[in-house]
């Protein structure tokens, strides 16, 4: 079983794909840790040797920050963004989209279900 930073890699990916089941390393990142470590890219986790586990490991945690660490940083960057109360932290404080996307219509990720709100009742004479 290989486990970096906390995480079980799955077994039978190639190494390129397993390595981005952790958070904070995509597929480019994936491909140069590899390299580095000398460990071919298509190579199953399974068939990783302790030393090439050893390595990868290395790699890791010299040069990239991963999982809790990266998760708190990009936590924090928004919380600084919301006390400063610029437009982009206006946005996260209001649970609506932040990079310039239309509301008008969509939007229902980021605004949830949708609630309706029925019109004003006329008044008969």
């Amino acid at each position: 079983m290989a486990r970096i930073s906390g995480i079980d890699l799955p077994k039978n990916k190639r190494g390129e794909i397993g390595l981005t089941y952790i958070y904070g390393i995509g597929r480019v990142s994936a491909q140069n840790i590899l390299s580095k470590a000398g460990v071919d890219f298509g190579k199953k986790v399974s068939d990783w040797n302790d030393d090439d586990l050893a390595k990868i490991r290395q790699i890791i945690n010299d040069e990239f920050k991963v999982e809790g660490a990266l998760r708190s940083e990009v936590q924090l960057n928004i919380k600084r963004l919301m006390d400063i109360g610029c437009y982009r932290g206006v946005r996260h404080r209001q649970g609506l989209p932040v990079r310039g996307q239309t509301t008008k219509n969509n939007a229902r990720t980021r605004k949830g279900k949708k609630k309706t709100v029925a019109n004003k009742k006329k008044v008969t004479k």
